[in-house]
């Protein structure tokens, strides 16, 4: 049974402060698919213990589980219309259109001029992730070296927090989340912040943790809680971070060109005739 209907049934047995949130839910579904525990009372103005009650009584543990089923029905409703391997195929790519298309709206020259005048003034330049995003740090490594930045990608927590404990004022950290909520990430970029290091985060809200703790943040769009890692969320990452990359080379093209150059003289004879 979805859920829609399953709160329209209960919804004269609910008390008042029940009821505001089955309309908040109605009303707004992603909010409870994307928010936290925290964002959700905030907007709603109830405690946690009636938005547990107000689960419970849906028939569901508790918020985790309510969420996770939401969910899923979404996930479900979505994958459903390609009904057809034509449709499958378009689904695909226009998602990924729809993604860089979406991330291109949140992006600014200002704040891409801001993050590379910070690139070109740290001493030292670490790129931090976990997971999914911990891959991308290190292609956003990748993508620096071709234009002669030298960084560090790390996605082991441990060295994040050691890093972050010996970071000056003078060095750079990109913090790299789709949802801006992963706790080792944020606590890694705490200590940074305490040390007073510059951090730049990629990532899908500015109201997020690790946006807060952000000097300049650079927008990804994609949210989809029931598919992690998926290609649409890895594609908004790596358009950020080459728009991050070219317009850094655009700044300093003698510079970059130079680096290219150097770059692919020395890995040409690794090249098979």
């Amino acid at each position: 049974m979805k859920i829609e209907q399953i709160i329209k049934e209960k919804f004269n047995s609910l008390t008042k402060s029940e009821k505001k949130i089955a309309n908040y839910i109605l009303e707004s579904p992603n909010h409870i698919i994307y928010g936290t525990m925290n964002e959700i009372k905030g907007a709603i103005q109830v405690g946690d213990a009636t938005i547990v009650r107000f689960c419970q009584k849906l028939g569901y543990s508790g918020f985790s589980d309510f969420k996770i089923e939401m969910a899923k029905e979404d996930y479900s409703q979505k994958e459903s219309l390609a009904n057809d391997n034509q449709l499958f195929f378009d689904q695909a790519e226009n998602k990924i259109i729809d993604c860089i298309q979406r991330t291109k709206r949140k992006m600014d020259i200002k704040s891409l001029k801001e993050s590379s005048e910070l690139l070109s003034n740290a001493t030292a330049i670490y790129i931090f992730g976990v997971g999914l995003s911990g891959n991308t740090a290190q292609d956003l490594e990748a993508m620096f070296l071709r234009i002669g930045i030298q960084s560090k990608a790390i996605s082991d927590n441990h060295f994040q927090m050691q890093t972050a404990a010996l970071l000056k004022e003078t060095d750079l950290v990109i913090g790299i989340s789709l949802s801006g909520k992963t706790q080792d990430l944020f606590e890694a970029l705490g200590v940074a912040k305490e040390h007073n290091a510059k951090i730049i985060s990629i990532t899908n809200t500015l109201v997020s943790p690790v946006a807060q703790i952000s000097d300049i943040v650079l927008q990804t769009v994609s949210e989809e809680f029931f598919n992690g890692a998926s290609l649409s969320g890895k594609v908004s990452q790596l358009y950020v971070c080459d728009l991050l990359v070219r317009y850094h080379e655009k700044l300093f093209e003698k510079e970059a060109l130079s680096s290219r150059e150097e770059i692919i003289r020395a890995v040409m004879n690794k090249s098979l005739d």
